[in-house]
């Protein structure tokens, strides 16, 4: 039995105001279905200003943060990049 949670916060490059409503409503379903992907829950997720990010994880005690960390803001950059070019 386990309940390991994080709040994990970051911010985009230069703290540019680019989190608009519509990307961030696509943020929020990439951030959950990232974390279903690689064995962990994105409970809530809230984009702060529009430079910066607030994601509640809950995670089992075999993932280490680095590796949420590195799998939420590098699989959702590459894939917000893809399909809004202009960020």
């Amino acid at each position: 039995m386990y309940n390991i949670n994080y709040h994990i916060v970051w911010c985009v490059k230069y703290r540019r105001k680019v989190l608009i409503p519509e990307i961030e409503n696509a943020l929020q379903e990439l951030l959950k279905a990232v974390g279903e992907e690689n064995g962990f829950s994105v409970d809530q997720c809230e984009v702060g200003e529009a430079d910066h990010v607030h994601c509640f994880v809950s995670a089992p005690p075999k993932l280490s943060i680095t590796f949420i960390v590195k799998h939420l803001k590098g699989v959702s950059g590459l894939r917000l990049f893809r399909e809004y070019p202009e960020l």
